[in-house]
């Protein structure tokens, strides 16, 4: 397993080593021993998977503490472009974004800590996403930050005419007026 760190810190993203041959291929998705060896120390409690077709932007979604969610992020079928916003005050790199496609061809995995919002494109005619969370949905605790705000700047990779948004995403806030209780330590 290869795990890269990317210039926003706690961000990583996780590289399975996979075993093909003829008959296709075999990897590790997960282990725990693994991943707490590199530092990953969440027990995940909760698995999530949502289907989109072409076009659908989902997020940026959050939950705030006490309630706020690592989530271990993959592709099971498509490719989407994956994106997280530092929403941590204090920490040096608040209000930037990160983006990585993540596949069913590349298996990356994209690793999300507390204190992030996430959200991704999809780019592929359909996309499969299966994540893990370490801590339980909890609808009074959910939040957001609304995928087209303009100090965030972010490209979808998704023309704005073929954007697929939901109406609750549409309402979400702009960063500068998004509820966030996130320290950076």
């Amino acid at each position: 397993m290869k795990i890269t760190k990317i210039n926003i810190p706690g961000v990583l993203i996780i590289e399975p080593e996979i075993f093909g041959d003829q008959r296709g291929y075999f990897y590790e998705s997960y282990n725990a021993r693994k991943f707490r060896k590199s530092g990953i120390t969440e027990e995940f409690v909760q698995d999530n998977q949502s289907r989109s077709s072409f076009g659908v932007i989902r997020g940026l979604h959050y939950q705030i503490n006490p309630m706020a969610q690592t989530k271990l992020v993959r592709v099971l079928d498509g490719r989407i472009l994956d994106t997280v916003v530092d929403i941590r005050k204090n920490s040096p790199t608040f209000g930037n974004y990160f983006s990585v496609e993540l596949s069913d061809e590349n298996n990356k995995q994209l690793y999300v800590p507390k204190g992030f919002a996430h959200g991704f494109s999809v780019l592929s005619e359909t996309a499969v996403v299966f994540y893990k969370c370490d801590v339980f949905y909890d609808p009074g605790s959910e939040r957001g930050i609304r995928f087209d705000d303009p100090d965030l700047n972010i490209d979808w990779q998704i023309d704005r005419d073929q954007a697929v948004v939901s109406e609750k995403d549409l309402n979400l806030p702009f960063l500068n007026l998004a509820e966030m209780n996130f320290i950076y330590e």
